[in-house]
């Protein structure tokens, strides 16, 4: 087993797991978690597709997985303060 199939298969798994929690759980948290599982089972099959056998790993998909990484954190942080207020304005 190589690593790509390692990568690509465990980015499957991930994605789907993220996609059944987010359609199972109701809580505004579990739904964001959720998410943040899907994009690391995306991230994880874009590494397994930069792969290209003998020929150095593309270089594009690593820059788009470190993007999407400081997109998810900051989208994560947004989220939850939405959430927060969310949650303020529900008990006033």
């Amino acid at each position: 087993m190589t690593a790509q199939f390692l990568y690509g298969g465990a980015g499957m798994i991930l994605f789907a797991l993220g996609l059944w929690s987010f359609l199972v759980h109701e809580p505004l948290l579990r739904k964001l978690i959720a998410l943040n599982i899907m994009g690391g089972g995306v991230f994880h099959l874009l590494i397994a597709i930069a792969e290209r056998g003998d020929q150095p790993p593309d270089p594009v998909p690593h820059a788009l997985v470190l993007t999407g990484i400081v997109v998810a954190v900051s989208a994560t942080a947004l989220a939850l303060a939405m959430g927060r207020r969310l949650e303020d304005d529900g008990r006033d």
